[in-house]
């Protein structure tokens, strides 16, 4: 659990003082180039670290930092000196190249790095491409840091407020941040905006694709049945989109709630579809918060093929 300082914002403000600094520098060039230099020079003294871009953003967050979460660096530590950070759903193989090739030693990822969700390894230390992977990190000195317990507890939901921003639905929005009223459409106009507007080549869904709906609930990622089923059966949405789901429970739910007349639709997303948005509303934050650092988002994508 990362240790947060009194004062997040003050290394940021200092920065923004050097800044300053520079730039009444530069305007009296020609009587204080030095001065310029020296300016320049001491704001290259001092770059972000990890745990400072860690500390502002668990800042923002009501209630934090939490005493049990996940958000825990998976690898390299707090100290580590930014040169760029690359936000993405899973910190894979094929991505941690990528952000060495972009010169970024700061992943932060929203989901597990190690194959399970508080990321033991002690049941991978004699794993090979356990050690592939980390012996990687090691090798670059990259960060990784998952963010999923503090982007789901902003005063909106950051994965949320990315999928709805992608969707354009801001304008449906209710007193809930899931449940939105839409213009009467075809379930089958949902499921075709949804996969142009998220990137999704197939999803599953049940219901009658020439039904009307106007309204939807979005849960994304892996809320589980318990919480799914508890929210449609109390907002009544005509159509719910998940991100994933267990077989047996939700699906079931509402292939019974049909059967007695109720025409709740079901569209399942797939979990890293349904909230790689949230990756991309980070890098906006931190572009936003945080402009002296480059970064960059890149979507891991499925795993898995379609036939």
């Amino acid at each position: 659990m990362p240790n947060k300082p009194a004062n997040p914002d003050d290394s940021i403000n200092r920065r923004k003082f050097i800044h300053h600094t520079a730039g009444a520098a530069g305007a009296a060039l020609l009587f204080s180039a030095p001065l310029v230099s020296h300016a320049a020079n001491f704001l290259d003294a001092e770059p972000i670290t990890v745990g400072q871009i860690m500390d502002k953003f668990i800042s923002q967050i009501p209630n934090a930092p939490f005493p049990n979460t996940v958000d825990t660096l998976k690898a390299g530590n707090r100290d580590i000196q930014v040169t760029g950070v690359v936000t993405t759903m899973f910190a894979t193989i094929e991505l941690i190249k990528k952000a060495i090739d972009l010169n970024a030693n700061f992943i932060i990822a929203h989901e597990p790095t190690f194959y399970n969700h508080a990321d033991n390894t002690q049941w991978l230390e004699h794993d090979e491409v356990y050690r592939y992977k980390t012996d990687l990190l090691r090798k670059h000195n990259i960060a990784i840091w998952r963010n999923h317990d503090y982007i789901h507890s902003l005063a909106a939901d950051g994965v949320v407020k990315g999928a709805v921003d992608q969707l354009g639905w801001q304008k449906f929005s209710t007193s809930s941040q899931y449940i939105y009223n839409l213009p009467p459409t075809t379930l089958a106009n949902i499921i075709a905006h949804a996969k142009k507007s998220l990137n999704i080549q197939m999803v599953r869904y049940i219901g009658n694709t020439q039904q009307v709906c106007k309204s939807a609930i979005y849960m994304p990622g892996s809320a589980g049945g318990q919480r799914q089923i508890e929210a449609i059966s109390k907002y009544q949405p005509d159509v719910a989109l998940c991100g994933e789901l267990s077989e047996w429970e939700t699906a079931e739910y509402i292939r019974d709630a049909r059967a007695t007349g109720k025409t709740t639709a079901l569209v399942v997303l797939g979990h890293i579809a349904s909230e790689e948005p949230g990756s991309a509303f980070m890098a906006q934050w931190l572009k936003q918060h945080i402009p002296e650092v480059k970064v960059t988002h890149i979507p891991t994508g499925n795993s898995l093929s379609f036939m």
